[in-house]
């Protein structure tokens, strides 16, 4: 029989986060390079849960205050062969495709700054990430001045011209 729960991420409101799926102890290392190689500049902390041998959290990161806060979220989390990374000065559209070319990452299930729930699945031989809640649901659809907000917020960051 599977226990469900829920693990809520513990994150400071700015920080962004990226949780995936690999399958090799050398993605912590992998990882690290990804990252200092897009952003000058970026802080990151990086958990792993190892999925055989010592089964350890493997942790790393330039930012002592994420590397603690990403090793103690996949400790709750728990589940094995996950990642999670915590994003400052970057956010993750600038570092999603470095990651995914990780040659040990299988999957990405999300990307964001929001409050974020994982989903975890307990059973006899282990546990697993079923799916994520990411924000909250919306309240509805866009209309002419929110599509306005949209294009302003984009250019403003810097994303759109």
């Amino acid at each position: 029989m599977l226990d469900i729960r829920e693990v809520k991420i513990n994150k400071p409101e700015e920080v962004n986060i990226i949780l995936g799926q690999s399958h090799f102890i050398k993605t912590i290392e992998d990882i690290y390079e990804a990252l200092v190689n897009n952003v000058p500049g970026i802080k990151f902390g990086i958990a792993f849960a190892e999925s055989s041998g010592a089964c350890k959290i493997r942790y790393e990161g330039n930012d002592a205050e994420l590397k603690q806060l990403a090793a103690d979220n996949m400790l709750e989390i728990g589940a094995g062969h996950s990642f999670l990374i915590l994003l400052k000065n970057a956010y993750p559209i600038n570092v999603l495709n470095a990651i995914k070319s990780v040659p040990e990452v299988c999957n990405i299930y999300c990307a964001t700054a929001n409050p974020v729930s994982i989903i975890i699945a307990d059973g006899a031989s282990g546990r697993g990430i079923l799916g994520v809640i990411d924000g909250t649901k919306p309240k509805g659809i866009e209309d002419e001045p929110d599509i306005k907000w949209r294009k302003d917020f984009l250019r403003k960051i810097g994303y759109k011209l």
